[in-house]
């Protein structure tokens, strides 16, 4: 049994369970590291101490991936929600670490707390704090990363001491080490946690032992390779369990200057399975700056929803972002929406990505290879060769920004996420609007356009993007009128005229019909987005095509509007607060009003 810290003795909590230390109904335990503590859905029943180490939460929303939702420290308690409120847990505790904690039945605490109510306020304290730091940042945000060379001609170290830089500019204490320090005693470890905002360690592909100690001292493990380079035979990136089980393994491919697009991703992810992936260029800082946000959270994830035509507002979106110099770091959507945000992850400049637009679907139209209507109303040729024509080969892995795009499979009934393969049949799949464009097979799975089960996937990028998200969605601008519906008054004036190609008008009632949403999908959506954008479109129509520069003007202008309304920087909303910002609000929250 060891001696609580010294920083910890003081606190109501700690003098609770101090007071219980040797009484039968109190246990002192350790737990090793990845192993569990408590499991969503067991009963609530002891409240839980952490004296030494560190745990990790992870929720599963019905229907989700699992999330890794923060982390636990020394002299903070866990379960005390449910074991209060005398529910299920809502979450799964583990350990990160080789703990030490100290559990008390419910029944001993309420009799407790009776006799010291400071107890209770302190962990109502707690509880208020955790819960502003939901919506805001928190101090239970991973904080220990680790970075291990996969390859002889990647040195890790290089790579920590420049995101060191970068993080402290972000106003964050920061400190690295390596395997200078392998010999050091837990407790060094421990002290660097605590007095650091954040914590880097680097360790090369020749220093085996030192990459065990990393791969169980951290919240998150980066492998590092060379995108040129093939992976070794054997990848050895030592992680710990809760590392591997909650997906809490990235991987980082190093790319030439010179290079176009990333090389090697594929071959990469199949020899270290990882959950997201990076690629930064030799010595640029932007990429080094990127990822820097993303560890302090402060990396910007744009979600573009689909909407036929009027989806031409989110370039209007990006052109604005840009022009106010707010990065994009992680990007996604659904049918239309998924095209343009690929444009943005393939590194297109504003014009190019413009003109590429305006000729894949401006200057004719995608939907004008009619057929008699077997399985839908077109062949589909003409958007599979665009598509191709723009994306070619490309995988998805290979692009430079981390990208998804979502489709729905009428096999399941639930939406397909799209992280690998090739990109343009991934799009192709994101965009076959049921009845209009033919359906993409995958196996015995049927998919079709994403909006028909998640037009607007917000929570995918919540699921492995912690900085803020701003979400655009071009679906709920306009739904449909009577006269968009109207048969052509002359068929011989139709033809002529060219409307045609835009489609009859049973083609507005099926694309609308694929991408309308309830209001509760709405709003379910929009609890994962810190800014919400829905451009004014107007009159614009689903299908026509050719209002490019109104929507254009409409999402730019929606945008800086919405950026004007903040009140910090859109890449300050979820930052991670520094220890004096911590202890700062913490005094807050405590002094009496």
């Amino acid at each position: 049994m060891v001696d609580l810290p010294d920083n910890l003795e003081d606190t109501p909590l700690a003098r609770l369970f101090m007071g219980h230390r040797r009484a039968p109904e109190a246990a002192w335990f350790s737990l090793p590291g990845g192993r569990v503590l408590f499991h969503t859905g067991e009963d609530a029943d002891r409240l839980y101490f952490l004296v030494a180490g560190r745990l990790g939460v992870v929720q599963r929303p019905e229907g989700q991936e699992s999330r890794f939702v923060g982390v636990i420290r020394p002299g903070e308690p866990a379960g005390e929600m449910a074991m209060i409120a005398g529910t299920p847990h809502t979450a799964t505790v583990m350990a990160l670490r080789d703990s030490e904690l100290m559990a008390l039945p419910r029944q001993a605490f309420l009799s407790s707390i009776q006799k010291d109510p400071q107890v209770m306020a302190e962990l109502a304290h707690l509880m208020i704090l955790r819960a502003r730091r939901t919506g805001e940042s928190s101090g239970s945000e991973p904080a220990v990363f680790g970075f291990t060379s996969l390859s002889a001609h990647v040195r890790a170290r290089d790579l920590v001491e420049a995101l060191e830089l970068e993080i402290a500019n972000l106003g964050y204490s920061v400190a690295s080490a390596g395997a200078e320090v392998q010999s050091a005693p837990t407790e060094w470890f421990s002290n660097l946690e605590e007095t650091h905002d954040v914590v880097l360690y680097a360790a090369e592909d020749d220093e085996p032992a030192w990459k065990a100690i990393v791969g169980r001292q951290v919240d998150r493990l980066f492998g590092v390779g060379r995108g040129e380079d093939a992976p070794p035979a054997k990848v050895e990136l030592c992680a710990s369990p809760p590392l591997v089980e909650q997906q809490l393994i990235d991987l980082i491919l190093m790319q030439r200057q010179d290079c176009a697009l990333p090389k090697g991703s594929e071959i990469w992810l199949r020899a270290a399975p990882a959950n997201r992936l990076f690629h930064l260029k030799e010595d640029s800082r932007r990429d080094i700056a990127r990822l820097a946000r993303t560890l302090v959270g402060q990396s910007l994830g744009l979600v573009l929803s689909g909407g036929g035509a009027r989806a031409y507002a989110h370039i209007g979106v990006i052109r604005a972002l840009h022009e106010k110099d707010i990065p994009i770091d992680f990007i996604g959507g659904a049918s239309m929406g998924a095209i343009i945000a690929a444009g943005v992850a393939m590194g297109w400049s504003d014009e190019e990505l413009e003109w590429r637009i305006r000729k894949a679907f401006v200057e004719s139209s995608p939907l004008g290879d009619a057929v008699f209507p077997m399985v839908a109303m077109t062949r589909g040729g003409k958007v599979r060769e665009r598509l191709q024509e723009h994306f070619g080969e490309v995988e998805i892995p290979d692009l430079w920004l981390p990208y998804f795009c979502v489709s729905s499979d009428l096999t399941t009934g639930e939406y397909h996420l799209h992280r690998r393969g090739k990109l343009a049949r991934a799009l192709q799949a994101s965009v076959a609007l049921p009845g209009i464009l033919p359906p993409v097979t995958d196996g015995d799975h049927v998919l079709v356009d994403g909006a028909v089960t998640k037009n607007f996937p917000t929570d995918v990028m919540r699921s492995f993007h912690l900085g803020p998200i701003l979400g655009v969605d071009v679906a709920e601008a306009r739904g449909l009128t009577a006269e968009d519906i109207k048969p052509p008054a002359s068929i011989w004036r139709w033809l002529v005229s060219g409307d045609w190609r835009r489609g009859p008008p049973i083609v507005s009632i099926l694309m609308r019909t694929a991408t309308v949403s309830t209001s509760h999908e709405q709003a379910s959506s929009r609890d994962y987005v810190d800014v919400f954008i829905a451009p004014d479109i107007g009159p614009i129509e689903i299908r026509d095509w050719k209002a490019y520069e109104p929507a254009v003007e409409a999402g730019y202008r929606s945008t800086l509007e919405a950026l004007a309304k903040l009140d910090k920087p859109i890449t300050q909303l979820r930052r991670r607060l520094t220890l004096a910002e911590q202890k700062a609000a913490s005094r807050t929250i405590a002094a009496p009003r």
